[in-house]
C-alpha cells in the first residue's frame, strides 16, 4: 500500500483542525501535528460529508492486520484525555482514520514500524445524522 487512500473532510472540521494546529507549540505533539497537517493538505473538502466517512466526533469500527476489532470515537486532544473510548486526532491512529470511508484500508507509521487497518463501520457524529443533504 504505497499510496494513501482518498480522504474527505467537511469544511467545519477542516477549520477547527486548522485552528487546533495553529495553537500547537513545538513540544511533544509537534510531529503528530505535522502528520495531521499533511493529511489535511491532501483531503478533499466536501459539503455535506457523505455517510460512512470518519469525521470529528464520529465513532469508527476498524480491524487491524491481526484481525483485532476496535471501536473508537475520533476526538480533539482534550476530550481524548478524559475518555478511554476516544482517540485524539493528533494520535497516529487518529490522523490515519480521519477522512476514511467504510471499506477503505490504510497503512500508517507508528513508533516501531507500520500498521494496517480496515475501516468496517462509521457512525455519524451526534447532530450530523439529522442534517438534510443540500
Amino acid at each position: 500500500m504505497s499510496r494513501n487512500p482518498r480522504i474527505l473532510i467537511s469544511p467545519s472540521d477542516l477549520d477547527s483542525l486548522q485552528r487546533l494546529l495553529d495553537q500547537q507549540d513545538a513540544g511533544r505533539d509537534a510531529l503528530f501535528a505535522e502528520r495531521l497537517d499533511q493529511e489535511l493538505a491532501r483531503a478533499e473538502v466536501v459539503e455535506p460529508l457523505p455517510p460512512g466517512v470518519v469525521a470529528m466526533n464520529s465513532t469508527v469500527v476498524f480491524e487491524d492486520e491481526t484481525g483485532m476489532r476496535r471501536q473508537l470515537k475520533l476526538c480533539y486532544p482534550r476530550e481524548a484525555r478524559t475518555g478511554a473510548d476516544c482517540v485524539s486526532v493528533l494520535a497516529p491512529i487518529g490522523s490515519a482514520l480521519l477522512g476514511l470511508s467504510e471499506g477503505q484500508r490504510i497503512e500508517w507509521e507508528v513508533p516501531g514500524g507500520k500498521r494496517r487497518l480496515h475501516v468496517l463501520a462509521v457512525s455519524a457524529p451526534p447532530g450530523l445524522a439529522e442534517q438534510p443533504a443540500a
